[in-house]
């Protein structure tokens, strides 16, 4: 497994590195300064697993990063590593593109569930940074056209109650395929997992 840790603070990219070679020998870590050395290692390492990125650093904002990185591969995660607990910026790494946000408060028990959680397909907010959706930021009833046919078929697997490899026989596709289907499906409907983003499909689908 190979992660990219992006830090401007070097002792921040060793601590992080240090224990994220908890999660098996076979880790390997990649680590960059700021955002422009981190797309750099993105374009040439097409085999990492998944990104830890702090928001605030030089040569292009953290938010930025997270664009760039997304758009050059869909299906790489992204973690958010910061030192804000505003929701507000919680609320707007999510839209970007992130999958997960860990405030550099948690404990590292907890940041290593939430890439256990990240790397399984979900989405990991604390829950301490987490409010009540708003009307306004509730999904418009279009959004639901937002997806792809394929991604249809994966959202009606997902209320079914079908876990990916399920899902990946059913439709004759890989299960990383899914995977990458599957966050598209969160991130157009601001669903932090499974769970919300079958709940918010359900109410989209009656409001046809």
């Amino acid at each position: 497994m190979k992660f990219l840790v992006v830090d401007d603070h070097a002792i921040l990219r060793q601590g992080l590195s240090a224990l994220l070679q908890q999660m098996g020998e076979d880790v390997v870590i990649l680590t960059a300064a700021d955002g422009a050395e981190a797309l750099s290692q993105v374009d040439v390492h097409d085999d990492i697993d998944l990104v830890l990125l702090d928001l605030a650093m030089p040569r292009g904002g953290g938010g930025q990063v997270i664009e760039a990185i997304v758009a050059r591969r869909i299906d790489l995660p992204v973690v958010v590593v910061s030192a804000s607990e505003d929701p507000a910026d919680v609320r707007r790494s999510m839209a970007q593109g992130a999958l997960g946000y860990v405030p550099k408060s948690a404990d590292p028990e907890t940041l290593l569930a939430a890439l256990k959680l990240v790397l399984a397909g979900e989405i990991y907010v604390p829950t301490i940074l987490l409010k009540e959706r708003n009307e306004s930021e509730a999904p418009a009833p279009g959004v639901l056209s937002r997806l792809t046919q394929r991604q249809m078929e994966v959202l009606d697997a997902l209320c079914e109650g079908l876990p990916n490899k399920s899902i990946a026989f059913n439709l004759q596709m890989s299960e990383k395929t899914v995977k990458a289907h599957v966050t598209a499906i969160f991130r157009v409907l601001g669903a932090a997992n499974r769970t919300q983003a079958v709940t918010i499909a359900r109410q989209l689908m009656e409001q046809r």
